[in-house]
């Protein structure tokens, strides 16, 4: 795995100055990207089975409520 130069620096500086390897934060930071990942799924998932709004019809509602 390759990093920008700047960014592999910062990486080494914060693994010195918590005292944990550049390959466990690594591994932390995909490992919380994969999560926030599987939350939106998730939520894609249980909003499937919602309606479908047309923008025009979304827009009609705002203006008809003071919205716009």
């Amino acid at each position: 795995m390759y990093f920008d130069s700047q960014i592999h620096r910062a990486l080494r500086l914060k693994a010195a100055e918590t005292d944990r390897s550049v390959s466990n934060l690594v591994n932390d930071a995909v490992r919380m990207s994969l999560a926030e990942d599987a939350e939106d799924l998730a939520a894609f998932e249980e909003r499937a089975r919602e309606p479908n709004l047309a923008f025009e019809d979304m827009l009609k509602d705002l203006r008809k409520r003071g919205k716009l």
